[in-house]
């Protein structure tokens, strides 16, 4: 058996099998996902979801599932599972599962009476196709095989309804068939690797029901449109590899090309690797472009996901090309010192302050995990003198350098940190004046662009800029530091200063270069421990304050209301991992790896294998949000980088 794996017991037990979801990706921004027996549970579900140029800008559903029938003596096996509204399920294939397992690819083992069945999926990493593998494992004689494919052709982000402007012919091709539902649209091409029939009889299923979107306030019904369906026999011992592609492919391959897609795989054999097979999946090539997916389903590209996921997911396992490829896609879209926090091209939002600076603090962590800091400033120091010049002249939403060296940044109305989140127009933690870990990073990046510079020997830059640090180290201390209180206040003004426990003083405080005095270090760290510290990452608001939210639910205003008010985000575990070592060293590494390890328990949770975007901040701490989050992922992957090298 492998290391993930579920039994009968599990996968028969809605509440349980349903909560727990895969995910596969391609290079190209394609994936499938699922709950682990098949049935969908949200509009993000799908075989084969991915990106149609011609329409927008979002992933579409094209292929929402399939439905498997096994024929033997006259007797029909529905392996398909579906709910309906209601609850209603049917057909009920989960009750023949018996066992399940996901190294290194998903293996579905179904057992109908003498009958055994086995289901193995992947998803091929360079273009935008699924194959699925079925043998007949045990069987006491020639069964038919039947599988009927469900159509959605839709964004993510909507639902299909039953219409009467469907395109509902199909085009023959070499061992099945293609379907085009809507002008616009890439074919599905679904092809077997034997013969098999095809019988067109077109219809529409009412009223699919996806219970996560139910739960989340959003339209939760839809209808699916299904072409027809195939029919084949399979023997004992026999399989067949089944293509659900946007192109015609030779069907004498596909058995070639499932072993081949395997072997390209990270073996899910353990924690790490785990991590590891994940961490690939947000990394996607599009034409001359290299970026992050921020997270699975519904996240696209974020420059701050970006940046801060950078280092964990290449440089924690020496892949250097793949880091200054994203850093070289993402250059081409700075403007006025400013990353695009989401977006492309037109539709960009340059609405961060804090996305350039960490993209200088991952340029930093580079130095640091390769050791190497030549060809850095050849290669990026125009683009960090750009960050801090608009920086300290002023560029949008208010950001600007005061003469106290501090970065101000936000205007009314505005969130322009990572603490985003808005309601009814109104962001629930503006945060608008000197935030802590902008700061923090201001100085990082001034000092890491000094270090840079000095080795170039860029003397000019170096007379300009190498005053400010000693000017930002007393403002740093004045505008935030509370020796009686013994941790950093949030943010301030000239007039106010917020001293509610968050997170972000640990990112001030856990930086390369960092501001802070030791005392503040050990200050920020001790609270964060007793406050914010959980098993899952660090809440973002402590307990103790009256806005405090520990469960993450409800509708998307009841969310959002929660978001930065309490909820556990594990990417922030890398700020005060590199904090405590900082201080602790090789006698801190205890804890710490701990904390590492016991995420090991959620690879059977939530997004399977992954790690989830946030958590309840309430025990037992519920995973929430995306399933599988890049930063989340990532700085996982460096706090072990960081244990290995301390």
């Amino acid at each position: 058996m492998g290391y993930i794996k579920f039994d009968k017991r599990q996968l028969v037990n809605l509440n349980y099998s349903l909560s727990r979801e895969k995910l596969r990706t391609n290079r190209a921004g394609s994936y499938a996902s699922s709950s682990i027996i098949n049935c969908n549970t949200r509009s993000y579900h799908g075989l084969l979801v991915a990106p149609q140029p011609l329409i927008d800008d979002n992933n579409h559903v094209l292929l929402s599932g399939l439905d498997e029938t096994l024929v033997s003596n006259d007797f029909e096996f529905h392996l398909g599972t579906r709910m309906y509204q209601g609850g209603v399920m049917e057909p009920k294939g989960h009750k023949y599962l018996r066992d399940y397992e996901m190294d290194p690819i998903p293996k579905l083992v179904f057992r109908l009476g003498s009958i055994v069945l086995i289901k193995e999926l992947i998803f091929t990493q360079k273009e935008d196709r699924i194959l699925i593998r079925y043998t007949l494992e045990e069987s006491l004689g020639k069964v038919k095989f039947k599988l009927r494919p469900f159509l959605a052709f839709r964004s993510v982000h909507s639902l299909s309804k039953a219409n009467t402007y469907v395109n509902t012919r199909f085009k023959p091709v070499k061992n099945g068939a293609a379907w085009q539902m809507y002008q616009g649209y890439a074919s599905v091409y679904m092809q077997f690797s034997k013969k098999a029939e095809y019988i067109h009889v077109p219809d529409w299923y009412y009223n699919v029901q996806y219970i996560r979107e139910k739960e989340r306030g959003y339209n939760y019904l839809e209808d699916l449109f299904t072409p027809g369906y195939f029919e084949t026999e399979l023997t004992k011992g026999e399989s067949i590899v089944i293509s659900a592609s946007l192109e015609e492919k030779i069907p004498a391959n596909f058995k070639r090309h499932f072993n081949t897609e395997i072997k390209k795989r990270v073996p899910r054999s353990n924690f790490e690797n785990s991590l590891q097979n994940a961490a690939e999946e947000f990394i996607v090539h599009q034409k001359n472009r290299t970026e992050v997916i921020a997270g699975y389903p519904w996240f696209g590209r974020w420059g701050r996901d970006t940046f801060i996921s950078l280092p964990g997911l290449t440089l924690a396992k020496g892949d250097k090309k793949t880091f200054h490829a994203v850093t070289k896609t993402m250059l081409r879209e700075l403007k006025e010192g400013l990353f695009p926090n989401l977006g492309h091209g037109k539709e960009a939002s340059y609405n961060s302050t804090d996305t350039s600076l960490w993209f200088i603090w991952a340029l930093h962590q580079y130095a640091i995990m390769t050791g190497e800091t030549k060809g850095l400033w050849k290669s990026y120091g125009k683009a960090m003198k750009s960050i801090l010049n608009n920086y300290k002249k002023g560029t949008r939403h208010q950001i600007r350098m005061h003469d106290n060296g501090l970065i101000w940044a936000g205007e009314p109305g505005s969130a322009v940190t990572w603490m985003d989140a808005v309601v009814n127009g109104k962001p629930v933690t503006g945060r608008v004046g000197f935030p802590v870990e902008i700061n923090a990073l201001w100085y990082e990046a001034i000092r890491f662009a000094l270090q840079l510079a000095e080795e170039a020997k860029e003397d000019g830059f170096v007379s300009r800029w190498k005053k400010w640090p000693e000017i930002i180290e007393k403002s740093f201390a004045t505008m935030f530091w509370d020796a009686e209180k013994g941790y950093l206040a949030d943010y301030a003004t000239y007039d106010y200063k917020d001293f509610a426990t968050r997170p972000n003083m640990v990112i001030a405080v856990s930086l390369p270069y960092s501001p802070a005095t030791l005392d503040m270090k050990i200050g920020v760290l001790r609270r964060a421990k007793k406050d914010l510290l959980t098993p899952r990452g660090l809440r973002s608001l402590s307990p103790r304050f009256a806005e405090y939210k520990g469960k993450y639910g409800g509708n998307q205003q009841e969310r959002d209301l929660a978001y930065h008010q309490g909820t556990v985000w594990p990417w922030l575990l890398g700020a005060f991992t590199e904090t405590w070592l900082s201080i602790y060293g090789k006698k801190g590494k205890e804890f710490i790896y701990g904390l590492y390890s016991g995420f090991e328990e959620v690879m059977t949770e939530a997004g399977v294998g992954t790690i989830s975007e946030i958590y309840d901040g309430d025990p037992p701490h519920e995973a929430r949000g995306a399933i599988s989050q890049a930063w989340s992922v990532a700085e996982l992957l460096r706090i072990k980088w960081m244990l290995d090298h301390a």
